[in-house]
């Protein structure tokens, strides 16, 4: 894939500015709700229209204000999957496809129960989509957005209206179509797991604008800035002044210069040892497989968002009550350094 985007918009208040270059298969847009991922995958499909700016799919221009370039969405061959899947209640799977069938007669027939069978739905084919299960409409509707044969897929939050099992299922189903059907793929999540199972790069977007882009390995170790750390889900961040943590009151070798540092939940231990932090249990919560201690240094006599620690860790590995007091340590190597 080679996709090149830089677009702005502006819907009221809220300012779209995005520009990024990729040419990897599965990209991934990461951003907390209303940061206008959407709006992005809306404007590449050509169902809203940018202010200004271009957008080029494979050296095919879809869209260029300079030049008064702005391709219909059918012409754009682009596949856009939204959120609820679309399809037309008052039709079957076998016509909706039908409807989105534009090659030659002759052939749409085959074309139709190839699909069908490709995404196992050919017993579903009479079927309405009221009818089916959430996890049987999105593969419809993957069908029906294939049968156009585009070059890139854009898929808005596709398991959001899944519950977990069914959500599991359909992605490992998105996995194998994206080998069988070697389509470009663009994502849009706002859940680090999926988007990291599914993806090979992320962009980070952040209040209408791209922060950073990156391969998923480099974001979940280098997030750069505050807000694409906490997108990844570190819990910890602390403000930096002078080479210190202030909201833990622990001092640190700057190795960069940085505004917050975090550091992930799993990598906190609870030793004693020249360096660690005396804290009080504020809360002892237990999840599935794990067991989760939040924790309030005891020589910070202020409180904030940043000043209570979560330490995560197997369930059974500690039995600590509530209001104990423990020695946590926090590892200098597994300090993430954060600009604004």
């Amino acid at each position: 894939m080679s996709l090149w985007v830089d677009i702005e918009k502006q819907v009221g208040n809220f300012t779209l500015k995005v520009k990024f270059h990729d040419q990897d298969h599965i990209l991934g847009l990461l951003g907390a709700s209303g940061c206008g991922k959407t709006m992005t995958l809306k404007c590449i499909a050509g169902i809203i229209k940018p202010d200004r700016g271009k957008i080029i799919l494979n050296d095919r221009v879809l869209f260029d204000s300079e030049r008064r370039i702005n391709l219909k969405p059918q012409a754009r061959r682009v596949g856009y999957l939204f959120q609820n899947y679309a399809l037309f209640p008052n039709m079957t799977i076998y016509e909706n496809l039908k409807m989105a069938y534009h090659g030659p007669k002759e052939a749409a027939q085959s074309r139709i129960e190839a699909l069908l069978d490709s995404f196992y739905i050919r017993a579903l084919a009479d079927h309405y989509p009221h009818q089916c299960s959430g996890g049987q409409q999105q593969r419809a509707a993957l069908a029906r957005m294939l049968i156009s044969d585009p070059e890139i897929i854009l898929l808005d939050e596709p398991f959001s209206a899944l519950d977990e099992y069914l959500k599991w299922q359909c992605e490992q189903e998105l996995m194998r179509l994206f080998k069988v059907f070697k389509r470009d793929v663009l994502l849009v999540s706002h859940n680090r797991s999926e988007i990291y199972r599914l993806c090979n790069s992320i962009v980070v977007m952040n209040q209408g604008d791209v922060e950073s882009m990156n391969t998923k390995d480099e974001l979940f170790k280098d997030p750069k800035t505050l807000s694409a750390c906490l997108l990844t889900g570190c819990k910890n961040i602390s403000r930096v002044e002078a080479g210190v943590a202030v909201d833990w009151q622990l001092p640190f070798t700057m190795k960069q210069p940085c505004a917050y540092i975090g550091v992930r939940a799993h990598t906190i231990r609870i030793r004693e040892a020249e360096h660690s932090i005396p804290c009080r249990i504020e809360a002892v919560i237990d999840d599935v497989f794990s067991r989760i201690y939040l924790v309030h240094p005891i020589h910070v006599h202020h409180e904030n968002e940043y000043t209570t620690l979560r330490l995560e860790f197997n369930k059974g590995k500690y039995s600590h009550q509530v209001g104990d007091v423990i020695p946590i340590l926090i590892d200098e190597q597994e300090l993430i350094y954060l600009k604004q």
